[in-house]
């Protein structure tokens, strides 16, 4: 087995999954109602016919300017605001990574990656995310500059889109700079034997609807996938319930990743697991 063969790829989901959502925490900081945003965000969907991730980065957009409740917001104010949230991350997340990698041991490389519909500077603004995560797939927002309010958008994270980069992480997941200058990469034909991440090495962390594409991807694959469910929403548990009716979950968890918390042991002993078999 090649090296890169024996590496073992751990994808989240960002908001709700690792952290309590991020952007309904930057419309509260900005005095805008997060309920309001998001009731308008589905009716956007629901009369308009917008995909969910475009509705809510438009009305993003739409609070931006002069006068309006976020201001001239730009990129580095994403990543400022990034930078406040270590405080707020589920419990047990910021050990989990240094558990799981000497779980791993120095024989296995055990490499963390985000996949989220959320806004990727957010996402990269936060030292833990900085100090862990060896790469993150967000939506992207940009303005007429670097340094310029926010005004368009540059990459919406749908569903569907999610699986493209768990095939770039399965592909390139060792040297994912090349995907980022050339998106078509991903659509090579990539031999199984020399692919960095097998589906078989992977395990992926999501807290539901958006994450279904990729829940079946990565069991269809071999790897294995955990529901996290936070405990207030009764339809987004008899949604992952369905999931685990069809298999497309492993089981179903509060987002606590402790050593002592059902979601961190199953974490750690699926690392342990896969690991063992792919020790000689």
């Amino acid at each position: 087995m090649s090296t890169i063969q024996k590496t073992i790829g751990i994808v989240f989901d960002f908001d709700d999954t690792l952290i309590p959502d991020s952007s309904s925490e930057l419309l509260r900081r900005h005095h805008v109602d997060p309920d309001a945003f998001w009731t308008e965000s589905r009716r956007l969907v629901s009369e308009f016919g917008y995909d969910p991730g475009h509705a809510y980065l438009k009305l993003i957009l739409d609070n931006i300017g002069k006068g309006k409740p976020l201001g001239n917001l730009t990129n580095r104010d994403l990543r400022n605001f990034g930078r406040k949230l270590d405080d707020r991350y589920h419990p047990g997340v910021k050990r989990l990574f240094g558990d799981l990698r000497r779980e791993a041991g120095k024989k296995i490389d055990v490499r963390f990656y985000i996949i989220s519909g959320g806004l990727e500077e957010i996402i990269k603004g936060s030292k833990t995310v900085q100090d862990n995560i060896t790469w993150v797939f967000g939506s992207r927002l940009i303005g007429d500059t670097e340094s310029s309010p926010l005004k368009h958008i540059k990459r919406c994270v749908t569903f569907t889109e999610k699986t493209r980069f768990l095939f770039e992480i399965n592909k390139f997941g060792l040297h994912l700079e090349q995907t980022q200058t050339n998106p078509y990469l991903v659509n090579e034909d990539v031999d199984r034997e020399h692919r960095d991440i097998p589906f078989a090495n992977m395990i992926y962390i999501g807290d539901g609807l958006t994450d279904i594409p990729c829940f079946s991807l990565v069991k269809q694959g071999g790897g294995t996938s955990f529901g996290v469910f936070d405990g207030t929403e009764k339809s987004a548990k008899r949604g992952l319930r369905e999931f685990l009716k069809t298999g497309r979950v492993t089981s179903m968890h509060l987002p606590r990743y402790g050593p002592n918390d059902e979601l961190g042991k199953m974490l750690r002993a699926a690392v342990a697991n896969r690991c063992a078999e792919l020790s000689p």
